[in-house]
C-alpha cells in the first residue's frame, strides 16, 4: 500500500488567523507538521487557499496544492488536493496542520490499521489518566470515543461517555478507560470519494463531529491507540504553550 499524506491547511481561523504562518522556535507552525510526517509517508502536500503558505511551503522545501476556499472541511480540502496529486496512493492521510508534534509512532499506528483489509477509515485515541484529572475529561473541546472488541468506533461526543451511573464522577477515571479523540484521520481512496459526497447528518450537526456523519452512514471507523501527548494550536494561548513545551524539549 502507498500513503500519501495531506495536510489541510488554510488562512482564515476564527479563534487564529494566520495560524499555519505564525512562528514556533522560529519557523511557521506549518513547517513543523510537514517535517515530523515527511519521512513516513511515501507522499506528502500541504493542501491550502492561500498564496502565502504556499509561499512558506515552498520556502522551506515542501510540496503544496492550492484548493478552493469555499470549502468546509479539512476532509472536502483533502479530496480535492487527493484528486490532484493522489494518483498511485491507496491510503490518503489527513493530518492537521495545528498538531506540530505529531510523532512517527502516531503515524505507524494509523497505518498499521490498515494491515486489516476491512478497515475503511483509522483514526487514533488516548486514554485519559487519573492524572488529566475530571476538567480534562469533562472539556467539550477534547471530544471523547467509544470502541466495540473490534477497536472500531461506536461513537464520538463532547459530553462524557459512558456515564458511569453508579459511580461518584471524581472515581470515574480510576474505574473505567476513557479515550480521548485525536484528530488525526486515514481513508481508502474509494472512501474518501464516497465520504464527501454525503450530506450533513442530524448527529454531526448536534455535536459538531464530522466523523458522525460517516457513523451515521454505515461506515467504520477503525481506532488505534497512542500514548503520545500532543499540543494542538488553536489560539495564540495554545501557541505559547506549544513554545515552552519546545523550549523544554532543547534544554
Amino acid at each position: 500500500m502507498k500513503f500519501i499524506g495531506i495536510i489541510p491547511a488554510r488562512y482564515a481561523s476564527t479563534r487564529f488567523p494566520g495560524k499555519p504562518l505564525a512562528l514556533l522556535g522560529g519557523k511557521p507552525v506549518i513547517q513543523h507538521v510537514y517535517e515530523q510526517v515527511m519521512n513516513v509517508l511515501d507522499a506528502v502536500y500541504v493542501a491550502t487557499d492561500d498564496e502565502r503558505i504556499e509561499e512558506a511551503v515552498r520556502s522551506f522545501g515542501g510540496k503544496s496544492v492550492m484548493t478552493s476556499p469555499d470549502h468546509k472541511s479539512g476532509t472536502d480540502r483533502c479530496y480535492e488536493a487527493f484528486q490532484k496529486v493522489g494518483e498511485g496512493y491507496d491510503i490518503v492521510v489527513n493530518i492537521q496542520g495545528d498538531e506540530p508534534f505529531i510523532q512517527r509512532s502516531q503515524l505507524e499506528t494509523a497505518k498499521k490499521c490498515f494491515e486489516d483489509p476491512s478497515t475503511q477509515i483509522a483514526t487514533l485515541v488516548k486514554p485519559f489518566t487519573v492524572h488529566d484529572g475530571l476538567a480534562a475529561l469533562e472539556n467539550v473541546n477534547s471530544p471523547k470515543v467509544v470502541v466495540d472488541k473490534n477497536m472500531n468506533a461506536l461513537y464520538f461526543s463532547r459530553s462524557v461517555i459512558p456515564y458511569q451511573r453508579d459511580k461518584e464522577r471524581n472515581e470515574w477515571l480510576s474505574t473505567h478507560t476513557y479515550y480521548r479523540h485525536i484528530g488525526l484521520y486515514a481513508y481508502r481512496a474509494i472512501v474518501l470519494k464516497e465520504i464527501t459526497s454525503l450530506s450533513q447528518s442530524a448527529l454531526e450537526i448536534a455535536e459538531s463531529l464530522e466523523q458522525l456523519r460517516w457513523l451515521e452512514n454505515g461506515y467504520k471507523i477503525k481506532v488505534g491507540i497512542t500514548d503520545v501527548e500532543t499540543i494542538g494550536i488553536d489560539t495564540c494561548q495554545d501557541l505559547a504553550r506549544a513554545e515552552m513545551f519546545l523550549q523544554g524539549r532543547r534544554e
